[in-house]
């Protein structure tokens, strides 16, 4: 009597079950039936393509291992993929091929299950009234990005602007053109459905639909979009389930035709915890950089702005804050709010010395921006030693101490994300920058002279920046 599908699997399972995490076995091999044994070849049942394309792309080294454990050399396997409830594909290895194949054919065809029977949703596009292309001031910092933006209004996804990836530091426009552009859309051509959303909610509802074995609804609804708007793309960064199934969405969009917008806070270039083969495509379109404003742009910036709130700002007043305030777009409009609300309540009007008193204090309130490398620079500057070093792989222990102080300030005083600032700081993986936030931590709570030492380090990477912003 031969053995059943279901034991051979269960086998199958068990030395699984040794090579992957309790997590990662719960979510794609748990699932999985066995439904046939025949001549070695085992066939099992999988939930949907995106399954199967996930087992073949991430866990074909373990499968086959297994498979060949349990049955023996000559073992090959089957997928039957399950599109819809009464409709199955089987996908095989060729019979050359050893267990799971480096090549599958695709023996029947596929029913699209993203197919509505042409009935369109009603979505909620989740665009901002206020973000319009005639309230997005327009200069040569951001004149590429939002010319490309007026043509992808004008014809959504048959542009080589597809997709756009508009990227700069925070504050200076991203999000507003990218929602302008979406709303320019929307009264073109009302029928088209568009959708913006931000990275983190698209992270979050990804884990809500695997934690509920939804993922085919959630992939089903995005991928109904016409203009998908997807805001600080960086934070995809070190999540490979979302990118794997971001990479699906993108791929079907594209292919029909569909337009992609998106935002970061770095070039393509400089993105990392980011796969290849998302990097490759969002280069395939165009990468728009937005700069901070001159300042021409941002007079032309505070003057809409006080002509919408309805007041007048003596001209003194307007340069003074176009020259005080050259960090970002944001600080501006927060200077200008700030302002306003001083000449109200106090009832007095601004002139150019009680401005810079209001202004200082406002200012000092947010510093401009550190980065990986100011801190870098500071800290080898403290400790004497050449950046060169820190940004190669040495494993001296002056080298190695110093490298941990800078991971540890960049850590506590940037925004990047731990893979970007390990990459930066001798090439390390993100366990080693928190490795060093906590080695760091012990210290200073242990070591009364370090902890002095590193206070007086903190003083200068703060301090050091506040000057350079005086300065300019």
């Amino acid at each position: 009597m031969g053995v059943d599908c279901k034991t051979v699997w269960s086998n199958c399972l068990t030395v699984i079950r040794e090579q992957v995490s309790p997590k990662i076995f719960k979510t794609w091999f748990a699932p999985i039936e066995a439904v046939q044994f025949q001549q070695n070849i085992l066939t099992i049942q999988v939930q949907n393509m995106y399954v199967y394309e996930c087992l073949e792309e991430h866990y074909v080294k373990i499968l086959r291992e297994a498979i060949r454990k349990v049955i023996g050399p000559g073992a090959q396997l089957e997928y039957l993929v399950m599109v819809e409830e009464e409709n199955a594909t089987r996908i095989s290895s060729s019979p050359a091929s050893p267990v799971p194949p480096g090549t599958v054919a695709i023996t029947a065809p596929l029913k699209d299950p993203f197919e509505r029977n042409n009935q369109r949703l009603v979505i909620d596009s989740q665009l901002h009234p206020s973000y319009t292309m005639e309230s997005f001031i327009e200069g040569p910092c951001n004149r590429l990005a939002k010319s490309a933006g007026n043509e992808i209004a004008k014809n959504p996804g048959k542009t080589t602007f597809n997709p756009l990836l508009i990227y700069g530091h925070s504050g200076l426009g991203k999000t507003h053109l990218a929602q302008a552009i979406g709303l320019s859309v929307k009264q073109n051509f009302p029928e088209k459905v568009v959708l913006y959303v931000t990275t983190n909610l698209f992270q979050a509802q990804f884990t809500e639909a695997v934690r509920r074995n939804e993922i085919n609804d959630f992939m089903r609804f995005y991928k109904l979009i016409d203009v998908l708007i997807l805001d600080d793309i960086h934070e995809l960064a070190d999540k490979t389930g979302t990118q794997n199934t971001f990479f699906h969405i993108y791929n079907h969009l594209q292919q029909l035709g569909k337009q992609l917008i998106f935002t970061s806070d770095r070039s393509p270039a400089e993105l990392s915890g980011i796969e290849e083969r998302l990097l490759s495509r969002f280069r395939r379109g165009l990468p728009a950089e937005i700069k901070s404003p001159d300042f021409d742009t941002r007079m032309s910036i505070v003057r809409a702005k006080v002509r919408k709130d309805g007041v007048d700002f003596p001209e003194e007043v307007l340069r003074y804050i176009c020259e005080y305030v050259d960090t970002n777009v944001r600080e501006i409009e927060g200077a200008i709010i700030t302002l306003l609300a001083q000449q109200t309540f106090n009832r007095k009007e601004l002139t150019a010395e009680n401005v810079k008193e209001i202004l200082a204090k406002m200012v000092a309130k947010h510093l401009p921006e550190l980065t990986v490398e100011h801190i870098c620079r500071v800290v080898c500057d403290y400790f004497h030693v050449s950046p060169t070093l820190i940004q190669e792989k040495s494993r001296k222990r002056e080298v190695v101490i110093v490298r941990q102080v800078a991971m540890y300030f960049a850590k506590d005083y940037t925004n990047a994300s731990l893979t970007y600032i390990g990459n930066q700081l001798g090439r390390k993986d993100h366990t080693t920058v928190l490795y060093a936030y906590k080695v760091i931590t012990d210290l200073i709570e242990t070591d009364r002279t370090f902890r002095a030492r590193m206070d007086e380090l903190r003083g200068k990477i703060t301090m050091g920046t506040w000057a350079n912003h005086l300065e300019r």
